[in-house]
């Protein structure tokens, strides 16, 4: 029982996590190849009555195909007398039949790989796309960057591969039955010698399977240098550090290239021992067979061609499951990464939430990542078109409160209400597309200013006019319409063709055109110079009264106008109010003004 479990695991779980992204498909594929195999062996066996023929011998003797004379009593059955000619027409449609089967087995082997790939990824996106905040933050970057990317293609040929090693054993087996109907003791022999081939090259597959665990390793810390590389080349080109790091992608990319080498190099073993190893072991049943058990040369002929073609179909078997090792390490990979993502789904209530009418409450509330935590017994109340600030020092819990209000996170303890419902009980997506979020670090795409504002929407009449719309509100359509192509200007790589304040502004817009309810602006000012941010500023006061606005910020110059300020210290909130009573009634709050010098 336990090598039952063993074989199972060894073999087996592969196929069941292809088998749960193809269901039935795999099936036909190797009924296909069944199909493929039975009638070149079908065309194959009728070469012996065509040579008997041939000879002038006038009979055909069905005994001479041992248990495969009921394809030459088949036909006479049929009225079909054994000439030459209907001898080679009846090979000829079996070979023809076969064709057609091979046609259908390679098209839709195709079609259902591609159909795989599209699944996986489809997966992928949907996993990731329903990812907990929380989870991601503590991700590994780079194995998400290369899994999406490098991986999905390597698990692609592991697919491929597997099924070909499979199609493979399907083939031999096809094979092996017929020479075994033609031959029993020649079939004995081959097989002997097929098994024993088979174990020399297990010590080949080992280290193949080694070295693509350490192509998936490599290839995820490469990909998170590499996302590093993009995200920081300003400042290691000014530092002059970016030769260094440029030391460490090549130490890695080094070590990618040595892997893949290795398994070329086992590769090549398997390539050029094949034919050599089918030799001998066919050269060594025939001596056998003539000398020891006086087999008839004919009898001996049709099982080599069986046999042959069954010991190469072997041989593609070794190294089609080499290929499949070379790629394993990327499903292990691909596998494990898929289990992190389900541990780490959203779960969510079934209540929608359409507009926001009243107000988000939180009582009690705390939230920790793991043993460490982050925000102690948070009292909350923020009502409709109200604009909050946070302030406080670097650590307090600004940024963490807000996004627990944003939805990315869920409380740890207490509770939280959105116009008078748990959170728990909310479907939180339908709560964040209520809401605009403006960063520190404008979100840009490498597109047109109308489809970085509207996000890629058809453009209709109504949309244009929207689109419009949420410019002059973000007070940036007249620079717009100054642009050459205006909407349909190229904005380029994180922005680079406008200034912070222009990139500020049509992220606002952006927001505006969703139609939202809550704006959150989390450092949205403060990598902008004082003019811009001034301007910015005015921009989202004209927002005052018709949004609720939530305001993270260091600093206190673009809090002044908030409804109410909350400060905040190491995770709890300490005082609360409009700038004129904290500046009056908050120590903490004075000395912060003091030192901005506002």
């Amino acid at each position: 029982m336990e090598f039952l479990k063993a074989f199972i695991k060894k073999y087996f779980t592969h196929f069941s996590y292809f088998y749960s992204h193809l269901r039935y498909r795999l099936f036909i594929s190797l009924l296909l190849s069944l199909m493929v195999g039975v009638l070149d062996g079908f065309g194959l066996a009728m070469f012996l009555p065509l040579l008997q023929v041939a000879d002038g011998a006038g009979q055909v003797e069905a005994g001479g195909l041992g248990n495969l004379r009921f394809l030459v009593d088949g036909l006479e059955r049929m009225g079909i007398t054994l000439t030459l000619q209907s001898v080679l027409l009846v090979i000829l449609f079996f070979f023809s039949l076969k064709g057609i089967a091979r046609f259908i087995e390679v098209y839709y082997k195709v079609t259902v790989r591609q159909l795989f790939i599209k699944k996986l990824r489809f997966d992928n996106v949907n996993k990731l796309s329903n990812y907990n905040y929380k989870s991601f933050v503590l991700a590994d970057s780079g194995r998400i960057q290369n899994t999406l990317s490098g991986e999905v293609g390597r698990v692609a040929m592991a697919y491929q591969s597997y099924m070909a090693t499979v199609q493979s054993v399907v083939m031999v087996l096809v094979y092996v039955a017929l020479a075994i109907l033609s031959n029993p003791e020649f079939a004995l022999l081959v097989a002997i010698g097929g098994l024993l081939s088979n174990a020399a090259f297990r010590q080949v597959y080992k280290r193949t399977k080694t070295a693509s665990k350490k192509i998936s390793h490599d290839g995820h810390i490469f990909q998170g240098l590499l996302i590093q590389l993009v995200a920081y080349f300003k400042y290691l080109k000014a530092t002059g550090l970016i030769g260094n790091f440029s030391k460490k992608l090549k130490e890695y990319i080094r070590k990618i290239e040595e892997s893949n080498r290795k398994m070329g190099y086992y590769g090549g073993i398997l390539s050029a021992a094949r034919e050599p190893l089918v030799v001998l072991v066919v050269v060594g049943v025939i001596m056998v067979q003539v000398t020891y058990f006086s087999q008839n040369m004919g009898l001996i002929i049709l099982s080599l061609m069986f046999f042959y073609r069954s010991l190469n179909f072997l041989m593609n078997l070794q190294t089609n499951w080499n290929g499949f090792l070379n790629a394993s390490g990327a499903l292990e990979s691909m596998t494990s990464f898929m289990r992190e993502l389900n541990a780490g789904q959203e779960k969510y209530g079934s209540q929608k939430i359409e507009s926001f009418t009243s107000s988000i409450e939180l009582y009690k509330v705390s939230f920790s990542y793991g043993e460490k935590a982050v925000l102690h017994n948070i009292n909350l109340r923020i009502n409709k078109n109200e604009t909050v600030a946070f302030v406080g020092e670097s650590g307090s819990g600004k940024t963490t409160l807000v996004n627990l209000l944003a939805g990315l996170m869920p409380v740890t303890n207490g509770e939280m209400h959105i116009d008078g419902r748990s959170s728990s009980e909310i479907f939180i997506p339908s709560w964040q597309q209520r809401i605009g979020y403006i960063t520190q670090e404008p979100v840009i795409f490498n597109d047109s200013v109308f489809n970085n504002v509207t996000f890629w929407a058809e453009s209709t009449v109504a949309n244009k006019a929207r689109f419009w719309e949420a410019l002059e509100k973000a007070a940036i359509g007249g620079f717009v319409r100054e642009l050459p192509k205006q909407e349909n200007a190229q904005l380029g790589t994180g922005g680079v063709m406008v200034s912070g304040g222009q990139k500020q502004r049509l992220s606002i817009a952006r927001e505006l055109y969703k139609e939202v309810d809550v704006l959150i602006m989390d450092e949205a000012t403060s990598s902008l110079d004082s003019e811009t941010e001034l301007a910015i500023q005015e921009n989202i006061d004209t927002l005052k009264g018709h949004y609720t606005i939530l305001i993270i910020a260091h600093r206190l110059a673009t809090v002044k106008n908030a409804d109410r300020i909350v400060l905040m210290s190491e995770g709890s909130i300490t005082d609360e109010g409009d700038f004129g009573s904290l500046l009056n009634q908050s120590g903490s709050f004075s000395k912060m003004v003091a030192l901005q010098e506002l």
